[in-house]
């Protein structure tokens, strides 16, 4: 499974002279966790996180004594405050590279980029989400991927907990591996075998 295929799209992006607030009012209003930041021709310079906001905008307790106070002027745009280079990946990238990036690096969305330019996001949360569908609807998905390799009576599908199980009524090693594979880039799969209904009748 790739980025491609649980990546958000089209991507909410900011550019560096966009106010801090109004970054802020589009990480609220659309429940994101960070933006990308891109130049004027769209191309990924920055991204800019919750974190990267919020920090510096609260002061210290007045009640601390004088000597212990350090102001620092909070950051009015983007540009202020974005975190560049931003870090982005293609949306061939395997999804288990993208996840294991996300955790090592301990951040909460990598931008997707084909050469510079942004055209899609994905979140931890879209992994989640993929991850928690339901076995009815990702055996949907499987018998439309494998009905157009076959047709749609050659395969009965069974999917437990995301893994996924297909019987070929048909006994070709080579078409069988090929229906694993278009089985596993269904998102929500967790792993996927397939078996010809011979082998399964010897059982």
């Amino acid at each position: 499974m790739r980025a491609q295929d649980v990546m958000s799209r089209p991507v909410v992006t900011v550019t560096p002279g966009t106010s801090a607030k109004h970054a802020a009012r589009l990480l609220s209003e659309h429940t994101f966790t960070a933006l990308p930041v891109v130049d004027d021709d769209d191309r990924l310079i920055g991204i800019v996180t919750e974190a990267d906001l919020i920090g510096e905008r609260f002061q210290q307790d007045p009640r601390c004594a004088p000597e212990e106070r350090v102001r620092v002027a909070p950051g009015a745009t983007v540009g202020d405050v974005m975190s560049t280079p931003a870090q982005a990946m293609s949306p061939a990238t395997d999804l288990t590279e993208l996840a294991r990036e996300l955790l090592d690096t301990r951040i909460r969305a990598m931008p997707i980029v084909e050469g510079s330019r942004v055209v899609g996001i994905v979140t931890r949360g879209d992994i989640v989400r993929m991850f928690a569908r339901e076995d009815a609807e990702i055996a949907t998905d499987v018998r439309r991927h494998l009905a157009v390799y076959g047709g749609s009576d050659r395969w009965s599908v069974d999917v437990h907990d995301g893994v996924v199980h297909i019987v070929d009524e048909f006994d070709s090693e080579t078409d069988r591996h090929v229906a694993t594979v278009l089985a596993e880039a269904v998102p929500g799969v967790v792993s996927a075998t397939a078996e010809s209904r011979n082998r399964e009748k010897i059982r």
